[in-house]
């Protein structure tokens, strides 16, 4: 008889507890639970991309309302399980199949009315890539990814023309203390290559000789001589023969390993990259 008594008590005990640790866990709740409204939160990406000759900027063309049929960037609604750095890269391996690339944060945008769907905020990013390193392939819910060279845009939707407006801006600050140009480029370049995306990128022109000294000096370039192929294979063996001998040709690599030591070391320069 008294262990059945016990044995009763102690199962209504533990039926107690378990009631109260739900009412706790769900006042709880109710708590925590904000009443109001709350903004939606999206991810836009600025793709910077040189061809040689020109940035350009990876844009969508958006498959569903609103603005259907308009260039975007790539982008959209972060999920409820991921960091805006994951959602990021999700939507632009998604939406055009370009895939591991450094996603650096650069603003929010919060304009009370800058979507007509509800309230939402956008977490911009930007990266640089070389073109030739990736197919660029529409999925998702966008139509078409088309690069556009960065001063002939299309009309965009949204807010992305003054996305974009900053990431330029953005970019013309990073270019001064950071080697990002090196992002845009192969993995070995012309040095006239990375002239001209430092004149892009701040829309001036550099003296030639000065711009490749400045950059030699700065030790963070390996220099390599190669053949100078460009003249005419189809000329006959005699007009060959009296030519004179092609000039030294030579590409450059980023020397990371000499970055990363003057980086570290109490002598570094604020800004190493501002020409």
């Amino acid at each position: 008889m008294f262990l059945r008594h016990f044995y009763a008590n102690s199962f209504c005990l533990r039926q107690n507890n378990t009631l109260y640790l739900h009412l706790k866990l769900t006042k709880d709740a109710i708590m925590y639970t904000y009443k109001y409204p709350h903004p939606a939160v999206t991810t836009d990406s600025v793709i910077f991309g040189f061809d040689g000759s020109s940035i350009n900027i990876l844009l969508i063309e958006r498959g569903i309302n609103p603005f259907k049929a308009s260039w975007a960037l790539p982008g959209g609604f972060l999920n409820i399980n991921e960091t805006v750095e994951e959602g990021a890269k999700r939507e632009l391996s998604e939406e055009t199949n370009i895939n591991d690339v450094y996603l650096e944060q650069f603003h929010v945008f919060s304009a009370i009315d800058r979507d007509p769907r509800e309230r939402i905020l956008t977490v911009a990013f930007f990266a640089l890539v070389s073109k030739n390193d990736f197919e660029v392939i529409a999925g998702d819910d966008a139509a078409h990814a088309k690069w556009y060279e960065w001063n002939h845009l299309p009309s965009l939707a949204f807010d992305h023309a003054d996305i974009i407006r900053m990431a330029k801006e953005k970019l013309q600050e990073k270019l001064r203390i950071s080697p990002i140009a090196f992002k845009l480029l192969d993995k070995e370049f012309k040095m006239d290559e990375l002239q001209r995306i430092y004149e892009l990128i701040h829309e001036k022109k550099y003296d030639r000789r000065n711009f490749m000294r400045k950059m030699e000096s700065s030790g963070f370039l390996s220099k390599k001589e190669v053949e100078d192929d460009r003249c005419c294979c189809m000329m006959p063996p005699d007009m060959l023969a009296d030519m004179p001998a092609p000039r030294a040709l030579y590409v450059y690599s980023f020397d990371e390993e000499a970055f990363a030591k003057a980086n570290a070391s109490k002598e570094w320069r604020k800004y190493p990259f501002d020409f």
